[in-house]
């Protein structure tokens, strides 16, 4: 397996966490891309493909376990076994663009800004797409005494006091796993996504989409439509279907389970 490598050195004292669990197909194209950083912690949670052989392959990582418990939990067990000021928080599927390494390597924040957050482009294959329903999460590079992870929902959120500042350039979101893999996956979001669906979170705080989910048998159809007519990916030709067909898949699973939850 060939990398290349993008020589840059961070002016802030960084450390990147990456989680994984049988990411063989993505945490390599990841890793490759934070070379740059001192640390690399990948917190594991039972891979049982070539992750950890692929990951450890890489001087700047650390390899560590442990039980999966939530999202939140493994951020926050992962914040803890650092030391460094500032944390690139990245999932196994995220690629750094060049231009965004040479942005974060020439930051220098001042103390009022304790955050960054970032764009996404989402990509099938390696070829990025026009549109996504990907949402913009919370920060991806924040001073780690300042945060905390809560869950919400199927995935996570970081709370990070102070001021968030948003960084120019882009992150690739590029999930290369088997659609079998993929589908496994989406089936225990779903089962997590429900239970925020049907928790006590108070009604104030749900997206339209969450209100449609509820319905239990509208959104995958929905989900299908909008993305390849309304984000356009229909013109970015079978990865935009493949895509479209994703989100049909994981919209399907949750209203699968909204289903067996309510018989």
């Amino acid at each position: 397996m060939t990398f290349t490598f993008t020589k840059c050195s961070a002016m802030i004292d960084l450390a990147a966490v990456v989680l994984t669990k049988d990411e063989e197909a993505n945490v390599g194209r990841c890793l490759d891309k934070l070379q740059w950083v001192p640390k690399v912690l990948v917190l594991d949670s039972g891979s049982t493909d070539g992750t950890e052989q692929i990951a450890k392959s890489f001087p700047n990582v650390e390899w560590a376990t442990r039980p999966f418990e939530s999202f939140a939990g493994q951020c926050n067990y992962a914040l803890g076994k650092l030391r460094s000021e500032w944390v690139l928080s990245m999932d196994a599927d995220y690629i750094l663009s060049d231009e965004l390494i040479r942005e974060i390597s020439d930051l220098r924040p001042g103390p009022e800004v304790c955050s960054y957050a970032a764009r996404f482009v989402y990509c099938i294959d390696g070829k990025p797409l026009r549109g996504t329903l990907y949402r913009r999460g919370g920060p991806v590079l924040y001073r780690r005494l300042k945060c905390r992870y809560a869950d919400f929902g199927h995935g996570h959120a970081s709370k990070v006091e102070g001021k968030t500042a948003i960084l120019s350039n882009i992150i690739y979101h590029d999930d290369r796993k088997t659609l079998e893999r993929w589908t496994a996956n989406q089936r225990e979001y779903a089962r997590r996504e429900v239970e925020y669906l049907f928790g006590p979170e108070p009604k104030e705080g749900w997206s339209v989409a969450d209100r449609l989910r509820k319905l239990g048998w509208l959104m995958p159809g929905l989900a299908l439509l909008f993305t390849l007519f309304g984000k356009g990916v229909v013109l970015d030709g079978r990865p935009g279907w493949e895509y479209a067909r994703q989100r049909f898949i994981a919209e399907k699973c949750i209203s699968e389970e909204i289903r067996r939850r309510r018989s």
